[in-house]
């Protein structure tokens, strides 16, 4: 079995979960995954390459795709994204539905405090 095979159950179910919450994100959302991604994806590169560099751990060679983004294989930037996905949606589906509304009527003060 490769890694890729590995890692497409997760990306399915986090993607599926990620469109389900699209319509319900907030405005700015894709430009906030877009720029959370990026910096996972330069993360992930540069910390897989000291640890695999460093010779924490290696793959074999047979059971990946063969592109790398420096001695990381692409496959290790799956898990990543992934995790993106699903907690962006988790954190959309699972939130308050009037979070992004404005509030009509201000706050109310505590018992025993007057305004």
């Amino acid at each position: 079995m490769s890694y890729a095979v590995l890692c497409l159950p997760f990306l399915a179910v986090s993607a599926v979960l990620a469109a389900i919450a699209w319509r319900r994100a907030p405005a700015g959302h894709a430009a906030a995954l877009a720029l959370t991604a990026g910096g996972l994806v330069l993360l992930t590169a540069v910390f897989d390459s000291l640890m695999i560099a460093a010779g924490l751990f290696d793959y074999a060679d047979a059971p990946l795709l063969g592109p790398r983004l420096g001695l990381a294989p692409i496959e290790d930037f799956a898990y990543p994204i992934a995790a993106l996905l699903l907690c962006s949606a988790v954190w959309t589906l699972l939130g308050r539905a009037d979070a992004s509304a404005p509030r009509d009527r201000p706050a109310r003060a505590p018992r025993g405090i007057r305004r």
